[in-house]
């Protein structure tokens, strides 16, 4: 059995990902990352990501994770918020603990990705920040 059926299919995992993403865009620390974005979009990323990882049948049908991140400010601690806010999202909804380890693993795996490569795992590259803020204020002038 896959960790998408056991977790319940597809009301069960798009409960969690409902609340997940109303936590994250309320969040004191993250949320301002989501500031404008659309959140529909993100719910329906956000689940196909995790269906797809947790072995149900749905394909991811965004773009790569890293071109999703590259010009978002995300440093090692906005990551690790977001992980605690999955987390605790999937302990309030009492996601087995196997789909939970399955799902933070998956997570921590996506570290470089979100990040870029070369970051020791709690570390905030604070120079490659500001290029991607120099980098979309450019963008936005244009």
């Amino acid at each position: 059995m896959s960790h998408f059926e056991t977790l319940g299919g597809e009301g069960p995992l798009r409960r969690v990902i409902d609340m997940f993403v109303d936590r994250v865009f309320a969040d004191v620390m993250i949320g301002f990352i989501f500031a404008g974005k659309n959140r529909e979009r993100i719910r329906e990323m956000e689940y196909q990501l995790a269906a797809e990882q947790l072995g149900g049948p749905v394909v991811y049908s965004g773009r790569p994770i890293q071109s999703v991140h590259a010009k978002l400010p995300i440093m090692g601690g906005h990551f690790d918020r977001r992980r605690q806010i999955l987390l605790n999202t999937l302990r309030d909804c009492d996601v087995p603990a196997e789909v939970q380890a399955a799902w933070i693993e998956h997570v921590d795996a996506l570290r470089e990705d979100v990040l870029g490569v070369g970051h020791a795992p709690h570390e905030c590259d604070h120079d490659l920040q500001a290029e991607r803020g120099q980098e979309e204020s450019i963008g936005e002038v244009s």
